[in-house]
Order: C-alpha cells, then structure tokens, then sequence
C-alpha cells in the first residue's frame, strides 16, 4: 500500500467514526483531518465534497455487509441471527445506516437496492416452492426480519429502551428473533 493509499485509508477509518457520532451534518472536515493525521485539501482531493466522503464510507461499510451475510431464503431465522450478530458487533456501522436514513441528501447507495431486490426476490422464489409462507409479501418478510434483527442496537430507538422483563442478554434476544421469524416464515404456519 502506498503513501497515498495508506492516507486515503485513515481518512476513511476517520470519517466513519466522525460520521457514525454526527451524521453528515454534524461532521466537520477539520475534525476528520486531524483524526486522520492528514491534510484537510486532501479530502477533497480524494473525494471532493463531505458528502461524497459520507456516501464513500457508507458504500464501503455496507459492502462488507453484503460479503459476510449471505441471504439464505431456506434458512430464515439463520440469517436473521447472522444480522443481529453483525449489528451488535458493529455499532458504528448501525449508526452510519441510522444517519443515512436520517439526512436523504446523503442518499442510498445504489448497492442497498440491489442488494435488497435480490432478496425480496430470493424469498419470493422461496414461497413458491412452499419454503417459506407465502401469508405475506415477500418484501415486507424481507423488512420484517431486517428490522427485527437490528431492533436492539444502538441506532434504533426504541432497542435500547426495553420493556421491563423482557429478557435483554445479547444470547436472549438473539434466541427470541431465530424463533420470531421462524414463527412467521415456517411454511406450516396458517393464517388466521
């Protein structure tokens, strides 16, 4: 790796804590630069604006997601336990996603719909074959789990403030989503 790679990589290892603490808005260039031991120019040499920078280090982050959580239509409440592990061991990440949420102007990787048609297609399959209970579209099954899986990290507003006797260790929570989504995606679960 060279010179200028080795800078390009700590500006990037700096903008995701500066941007996971503030979001593009409360980001401040000057901060990311000396976190970084760099020149502040050099960011917009490499990336031009803060807002390319965010969506940089985004991309990136997610990109990773999508190489370690491979989606396993035959084994939902799998996958499900896989995300909540990789929410939970990566905060900052989770944050990042939040911010990016957040503040639209920051905009949605182009990868993240992709990624997302893929699986809402994957289970739509899946519930043809009678894999999966076809009681619910597939794009929502496909929210459902995401949303369940990520619940109780830091990012999400309502995981961290948990009702009182609701099991709340890392292993009771992860125990609980396998059996949720298993509860609403076994193909011999009837409607009502």
């Amino acid at each position: 790796m060279g010179k200028a790679d080795a800078t390009r990589e700590r500006i990037l290892q700096a903008a995701m804590a500066e941007f996971s603490a503030y979001g593009v808005a409360g980001a401040r260039v000057d901060r990311i630069a000396k976190t970084a031991g760099a020149n502040k120019n050099l960011i917009y040499v490499y990336f031009e604006s803060k807002e390319k920078l965010f969506t940089t280090v985004l991309e990136k982050n997610l990109l990773l997601v999508y190489e370690d959580l491979t989606f396993t239509p035959e084994d939902l409440p799998g996958f499900a336990a896989r995300v909540f592990d990789f929410a939970m061991a990566h905060p900052e990440l989770m944050r990042l996603v939040a911010w990016s949420c957040l503040e639209e102007r920051a905009g949605t990787p182009a990868a993240r719909g992709v990624v997302h048609d893929k699986k809402v297609e994957a289970l739509r399959k899946a519930q043809h074959a009678g894999q999966v209970n076809a009681a619910l579209p597939p794009g929502f099954l496909v929210v459902a789990m995401m949303t369940l899986a990520t619940a109780w990290t830091a990012a999400n507003p309502f995981g961290p403030v948990l009702a009182p006797g609701l099991a709340t260790h890392p292993s009771a929570l992860r125990h609980s989503i396998i059996e949720a989504v298993g509860l609403i995606t076994s193909p011999q679960r009837t409607t009502p």
